[in-house]
């Protein structure tokens, strides 16, 4: 391939306000074996040095938003032009006949099942697509139609590319999205495999009768003294945060959960005991 820089020397991004910046700010990028297979895909397309730049908006924040559809995403980039680029990813969506399939190749295993309640992608799920005739990942460019507003001729750009590697970072949060992209939502797959999300613990109130005077339900009661319990300084940092998983497409400098363990920290050595 020729060399992107021979004709058309790179130019420069404009800065970019509330941008999405890229968790990993140097080497790889995703952590779980499917982000990094949705990654290889894009750097087997062979685009060049774009997928260096690619990489550098996605770690500078040039990426202002991110939608994600069935089978379709659409993002905006600033570039150096004052208005940002409006991007768009569709992925090859399956067919209903195909998903039928598939669940029955899934269902085959409950380890399956179990790996994706869990949030995790099972490792030999490649296994169950290929035996219904299908695959989970584009298998090149036929399996993607990218758009860009930008006037590089080459498709993907730097901007579609920046998309996708910030697409890898949240398929590490969510490998749901994946199946979204090839046309089915986390509650139709698991309808399909006859499951349901197990509650989470407290997150049933008890049943309790209400008074049958408005009156008697706004009145002010005096609240026992042990109502609120004694103060404790939690022996974990943001606890609850960690259990709900990354903020998706997190904007802040710091990653989310390293964010939220200082702020718990700082807020524990603030209160009065």
């Amino acid at each position: 391939m020729w060399d992107d820089y021979r004709y058309f020397p790179p130019s420069k991004a404009r800065a970019a306000k509330g941008g999405i910046k890229a968790q990993s700010q140097r080497g790889a990028f995703g952590q779980s074996w499917w982000a990094k297979r949705w990654i290889a895909t894009l750097e087997g397309f062979d685009i060049g040095a774009r997928l260096g730049r690619g990489r550098s908006y996605a770690r500078k924040g040039q990426v202002l938003d991110i939608e994600i559809e069935k089978g379709a995403v659409r993002a905006k980039v600033q570039g150096s032009s004052s208005k940002p680029y409006a991007v768009s990813i569709k992925v090859k969506q399956l067919s209903a006949q195909d998903w039928e399939k598939l669940a029955e190749e899934l269902g085959q295993q409950a380890i399956f099942t179990a790996k994706l309640l869990a949030g995790e992608m099972p490792d030999e799920i490649e296994n169950a697509f290929a035996a219904a005739g299908l695959t989970l990942f584009p298998q090149g460019l036929n399996d993607l139609t990218t758009g860009c507003a930008c006037p590089d001729w080459s498709n993907p750009c730097k901007h579609i590319a920046a998309v996708y590697y910030l697409l890898g970072e949240e398929f590490d949060r969510d490998p749901f999205l994946l199946f979204k992209l090839r046309g089915l939502e986390r509650a139709e797959l698991l309808e399909k495999l006859d499951v349901a999300p197990a509650p989470v613990a407290g997150s049933t109130l008890p049943a309790e009768s209400l008074p049958e005077e408005a009156g008697e339900f706004w009145k002010e009661t005096q609240l026992p003294p042990d109502f609120f319990g004694a103060a404790r300084t939690p022996p974990l940092d943001a606890a609850l945060p960690k259990r709900l998983g990354g903020l998706p497409f997190w904007r802040g400098e710091t990653p989310f959960q390293e964010a939220m363990e200082n702020l718990y920290r700082q807020t524990s050595a603030r209160i009065e005991y």
